[in-house]
């Protein structure tokens, strides 16, 4: 009779090692085919210029690419819609200015446009971002 008990008991407990196995399997498994997202962004050629200072933090930074595209805060942006989004950056900080990062290869009328809607939004600082060249 004793056996039999001990064996009862024995069979209660569950084993967790396969259980375990497959979860460092499926672990393994997610490390590997991770995809790492990359931030949205896009790389804009500066002007050079022989003088630049470089601006505070707090500013309001709009790019102006190549295929004249226009982003801010890492998302495109309507040009319609550029005073709106600089009015409510302007006013969660009014102090900042707004800096205006125009590749080479972008129109003049549209740098235009972006420097209007943000005299249009109440900023009366605006600056063009440069690249330095020694």
């Amino acid at each position: 009779m004793r056996r039999r008990r001990a064996r009862g008991e024995d069979e209660e407990e569950v084993n967790l090692t396969p259980m375990l196995d497959v979860v460092f399997i499926m672990l393994i498994f997610f490390i590997v085919t991770a995809s790492f997202v990359k931030e949205a962004g896009i790389d804009v050629s500066r002007p050079p210029a022989s003088k630049s200072t470089k601006p505070a933090k707090g500013n309001i930074v709009v790019m102006i690419t190549g295929n004249n595209q226009v982003w801010m805060d890492g998302r495109p942006v309507d040009p319609r819609a550029l005073r709106p989004n600089i009015e409510r950056l302007h006013a969660e900080n009014p102090q900042g200015s707004v800096i205006v990062q125009a590749d080479q290869e972008s129109e003049n009328g549209l740098l235009v446009q972006v420097m209007d809607a943000a005299r249009q939004a109440g900023v009366e600082s605006v600056s063009l971002a440069a690249e330095v060249v020694n």
